[in-house]
């Protein structure tokens, strides 16, 4: 079944094979050959952006109805037990064609894109979304998938609308605020070293971020699974920490850009009504690209709006600080 949908398979032996090459070549054939993705990307042509100037940072809301569907995507148990897994090959639509990555990941083009290039690199397998099995593979994709590409992961209870399938996604580098907020001077507060990792977090940026950079792969992704293990305890969950994480990789190091959660979806999506906000943040939304479908939310939202479901999504500032200081 997989072999059909294979459009080309990525060799990280060979020094001819570039993953971002060989998917800026599945997006053309796509766009030609797939009339959802075709729909998708035109609809782009629309979109309307608007910035917001929060206590300390700015945001950009982006009004796109074509994400209403992931937006509004309901996750619970029995809803994802009723529909079938559109991340599964077998489910794929028919002109649908991915790059075979490391025999184990597919990397797709999203039909509802927020970017000019948006891909989604799902589990070649019907396995649950976890981040702890695929650290290594996060890590390399972010290194194969650069200078073009930033690679980034929602939890399965942190806005990921296929929590029963493992995937990634990726964006053009660059393109989410926080990538450029983890480059200030200015807002970077160094924590500690561990292992040949740098770890810091933002300043005056409204909700907790850690950073890691290391030039080491190893190292990064043990600390950053340490990490993942010290969220853990202050939450009081045997699973993974509610989190969004981001990756890049230049000048010969890895960047990891970790939003510790508290919870899914504020308060104001469930309201009732006019009263109701349809933002259910993802790391591109906490990145500060807020996705919003609907036009009445991007014309109303405004710095408080903002400032109030950041803080209410994220985790205390104090359980990150004890969450960082247990690392050795």
């Amino acid at each position: 079944m997989i072999e059909a949908k294979i459009f080309a398979v990525f060799d990280p032996k060979s020094p001819k094979s570039s993953l971002p090459e060989l998917a800026v070549r599945l997006l053309d054939g796509q766009k030609q050959t797939w009339p959802q993705l075709i729909a998708g990307y035109s609809s782009l042509d629309s979109i309307r952006l608007r910035e917001v100037r929060c206590e300390g940072y700015s945001v950009w809301l982006q009004f796109n109805p074509g994400r209403i569907v992931s937006t509004g995507a309901k996750v619970d148990a029995q809803s994802i037990r009723e529909r079938r897994c559109f991340l599964c090959v077998q489910n794929l639509p028919a002109p649908q064609n991915g790059i075979l990555y490391r025999d184990d990941f597919l990397v797709l083009c999203n039909p509802a894109p927020i970017f000019r290039e948006h891909f989604t690199i799902s589990h070649v397998d019907h396995v649950p979304q976890s981040f702890r099995g695929s650290a290594v593979r996060f890590l390399e994709l972010a290194r194969d998938l650069s200078p073009r590409h930033t690679v980034f992961y929602n939890g399965p209870k942190c806005g990921a609308s296929a929590p029963d399938h493992m995937h990634f996604q990726a964006s053009p580098t660059g393109t989410i605020p926080v990538e450029e907020a983890a480059r200030e001077k200015s807002r970077r507060l160094h924590r500690k070293q561990v292992r040949g990792v740098e770890i810091l977090t933002l300043a005056n940026f409204g909700r907790e971020v850690i950073v890691l950079e290391s030039q080491q792969i190893e190292s990064i992704e043990q600390v950053l699974l340490d990490l993942l293990g010290a969220l853990s305890v202050p939450t009081g969950t045997k699973e993974e920490p509610m989190m969004n994480l981001l990756c890049s990789f230049g000048d010969s190091a890895w960047r990891v850009i970790l939003f510790p959660r508290s919870k899914h979806r504020p308060d104001a999506y469930f309201r009732e009504g006019d009263d109701r906000i349809l933002i259910s943040p993802a790391a591109v939304d906490i990145g500060g690209l807020i996705i919003t479908p609907l036009e009445k939310d991007f014309n109303a939202v405004d710095a408080r709006t903002v400032e109030g479901i950041f803080h209410e999504v994220s985790l205390p500032q104090a359980t990150v600080e004890a969450a960082v200081e247990k690392l050795s």
